[in-house]
């Protein structure tokens, strides 16, 4: 390249050339302050100055002809290890700031290689926007992963995103870049502009953001140090030392864009839902919320389960610090939060990960392992350390940083098998010509590890739905080391079954009961979930056969199932009160319903339930455990009622007798193991439920006739498509 001074044409450099031109890997080489003998030699690139000044050493820099490139030099004793640019651009504005080339690098070496290797835990401490001081000078250090570009800048609102302001610095064979900005603050907007090996410029988001833009604007947000102070170190002491195994479990699952609305339509706050969530949960009586992906995400119509920002929960409802208060709310009114969480996948928005730096750098390069086109989305790459440590510093962030109680991680069979919805074809055979995905596989029992072990009492939950064995064994059983799993079969089975008219349900008898012999070969969690009022699949309500009568009586008996089979519970929004309507993403719920009887007897059920639930140790004590189940009658043909016991460890019972049925059944024997009275503590038919009140009058005692191998009977009358509940004894144990 040839430029013009005073009629001559010399020659640049070409370490000048590439500075010029944006395309230098380590423009430290050639910006910033280089001693050479007794003279400090001073560059700057400064595309809109028309002079710049360094005050402190009284230099001028001249501008290289025809360029954008300053230079100048003074004695080395006269120039400070760290110096102001005063430079006024062509409108005659002044501006003063450190020079960023002027600082060492920070990161340090065995950061770089902890990350490297995949093991760097707080990678999301080392990575990303970061405001600190150095040497006195405060400012924002930037850090991107992006080993295969051939430049990589960052830029900003505070540079006019022009990438060949503040290009960053390589950091040898890492593919890590940085560069020190001096005098940002928080609040700025950035992103990173990458040229690629062939010449491409991107420009992407951090990875590592905090925060973001309000979509749909995507850029990334510098954010301070928190502000909020935590006050849940009492739930966090107890949930260490918890034995969540055998304490109740009752979960519900909140979209919070569509939970509630502000009276404009807009969304509400954290702090605003925290409140209003709070008082309804404890109301209800639920011991956790699960929220859709709050992750940042550019799409409302993806739930959340299109995931942007790994690190940053979603502007729409606030900020970080308005997210640890909402966390922190729930907390104290003993409330758990758990975290829908989506490590299968991500969209293929040309300003997020996908080819990130010009190369499948996040995803496989082998279309065959780095899609997933019925969902329009790219699989990671699990087997390439950072990806890995990617994923596995986002999860422990959350576990850390926001005080989440649990994970549940999205989609696994995905993961795990290399043809989950694929045509043949379209994926590959693993290297032992299996259809698993072994690095995938490797990575949850990593995951599930490493977050088990760094905090004590947090869960790992598994939605997934095959019959993958041991997903909720320890790893050092050869399982995948997941707390729990979703009991996605019996959700579909219990549903199918009531979608039945009555008059054939005899014939679909097993449903109730096939998943016993496999129940306790895993933790399970009984989901009815987002999913099932989604999709054309109709309210729940709906899914219930008949009538209005039968639908809100089946829909009632529904939840006595839920309530009393072993597992913890999972319970859609709305659903507590029969919502009429399919489940939309876009509106709030319809609240106006609580004011119907009918809506506000299915409220009052799930609120009993809860109560019962967490008070009688029977209903959850031995949840995971085939001693405190006991069948009485559940494999009878052509008589769609189901009785069984539940127990505690101190072998107190709890009885459960369900009518599938629309008919009542008078003087219904069942047998029983003690003698004694039964208390009648639930009637899912009573009149407070908005049921026929057909019931056993508060308590029944036993005979002594032997019935259904047992020394004792009860008789009983059995409500239509009812359920009932009967403690053993004085029918109260205490809470727990």
């Amino acid at each position: 390249m040839l430029v013009t001074r005073r009629s001559e044409t010399l020659p640049l450099d070409d370490a000048l050339v590439r500075i010029i031109e944006a395309r230098h890997p380590d423009p430290f080489e050639v910006l910033g302050r280089h001693l050479e003998g007794k003279r400090a030699i001073v560059r700057a690139f400064l595309p809109k100055a028309e002079t710049v000044h360094i005050e402190e050493a009284g230099l001028t820099l001249e501008r290289i002809p025809n360029t954008d490139l300053f230079v100048g030099n003074a004695p080395a004793a006269a120039m400070p290890r760290h110096y102001r640019l005063h430079w006024i651009d062509k409108a005659g504005c002044a501006y003063r700031s450190y020079d960023p080339y002027a600082f060492p690098p920070l990161l340090g070496d065995l950061d770089l290689h902890l990350f490297n290797e995949g093991r760097h835990w707080h990678a999301y401490r080392m990575l990303g926007a970061h405001g600190l001081a150095v040497n006195g000078i405060a400012g924002v250090r930037f850090a991107v992963w992006a080993p295969n570009a051939a430049r990589v800048s960052v830029v900003g609102d505070f540079n006019d995103w022009d990438g060949r302001v503040h290009p960053m610095r390589a950091r040898g064979g890492s593919g890590v870049w940085e560069l020190f900005v001096p005098q940002l603050a928080p609040g700025c907007l950035y992103k990173y502009e990458l040229r690629t090996q062939d010449g491409q410029i991107l420009v992407k988001i951090d990875p590592y953001a905090f925060r973001f833009q309000l979509r749909p604007d995507t850029a990334c947000m510098v954010t301070g140090p928190s502000s909020h102070g935590w006050g849940d170190a009492t739930w966090m002491a107890r949930r260490a030392a918890h034995n969540w195994p055998h304490r109740p479990m009752s979960i519900y699952e909140v979209h919070l864009g569509s939970w509630q609305r502000a009276p404009d339509g807009g969304f509400l706050n954290y702090r605003e839902l925290a409140e209003r969530l709070t008082a309804y949960v404890t109301e209800l009586g639920f011991t956790h919320i699960e929220l859709l992906p709050i992750t940042e995400h550019p799409l409302d119509a993806s739930w959340g389960y299109q995931t942007t920002g790994y690190f940053a929960p979603s502007s729409r409802f606030g900020s970080p610090d308005d997210f640890r208060f909402f966390v922190d709310t729930l907390h104290q009114a003993d409330i758990g939060v758990i975290l829908d969480w989506v490590p299968a996948h991500f969209p293929r928005d040309a300003f997020a990960l996908a080819q990130f730096d010009g190369s499948a750098l996040y995803e496989h390069t082998d279309p065959r392992l780095g899609e997933r086109r019925d969902w329009g989305a790219l699989t990671f790459n699990y087997g390439r350390n950072e990806v890995r440590n990617f994923l596995l510093a986002s999860a422990l962030f959350w576990l850390e940083e926001y005080h989440i109680d649990a994970l549940r991680v999205d989609a696994l069979a995905s993961m795990l098998y290399l043809d989950n919805s694929k045509q043949d074809g379209d994926w590959i055979l693993n290297q032992y010509g299996g259809r698993e995905n072994l690095e995938a596989v490797a990575f949850l029992r990593e995951l599930n590890t490493v977050t088990h072990e760094r905090h004590p009492g947090s869960l790992m939950i598994a939605e997934e739905s095959t019959a993958w064995p041991a997903v909720s064994r320890p790893t050092y059983l050869g399982g995948l080391g997941f707390s729990m799993k979703w009991d996605l079969g019996w959700m579909r089975d219990s549903l199918a079954y009531l979608a039945q008219d009555p008059v054939r349900s005899p014939y679909h008898h097993d449903l109730l009961s096939f998943g016993l012999p496999y129940l306790f070969t895993e933790n399970f969690v009984l989901p009815l979930s987002h999913n099932e009022v989604a999709h054309g699949k109709y309210s729940m309500l709906d899914q219930m056969s008949g009538d209005d009568w039968r639908r809100f009586a089946s829909l009632r008996l529904l939840y006595t199932w839920l309530y009393t089979y072993p597992g913890k519970k999972l319970l859609f929004m709305g659903c507590e009160f029969a919502q009429g309507r399919e489940w939309s993403f876009a509106e709030e719920l319809d609240w106006p319903l609580l004011e119907r009887e009918q809506h506000r007897g299915v409220y009052r059920l799930v609120r009993d339930l809860n109560r019962l639930y967490r008070a009688l140790p029977p209903l959850h004590d031995l949840g995971f455990d085939p001693s405190g189940f006991d069948w009485l009658d559940g494999h009878e043909d052509f008589n769609p009622v189901l009785s069984f016991l539940r127990k505690d460890r101190l072998g107190r019972l709890v009885v459960v007798i369900l009518n599938f049925t629309p008919l009542p059944r008078e003087s219904y024997r069942i047998g029983v193991p003690l003698v004694g009275l039964y208390h009648e503590v639930l009637n899912s038919d009573a009149a407070r439920y908005w049921g026929s009140n057909m019931g056993n009058g508060g308590e029944v005692a036993s005979e002594p006739r032997p019935w259904m191998n047992r020394d004792h009977s009860l008789v009983l009358n059995l409500p239509p498509l009812g359920g009932l509940i009967l403690v053993h004894g004085q029918g109260e144990f205490g809470t727990e």
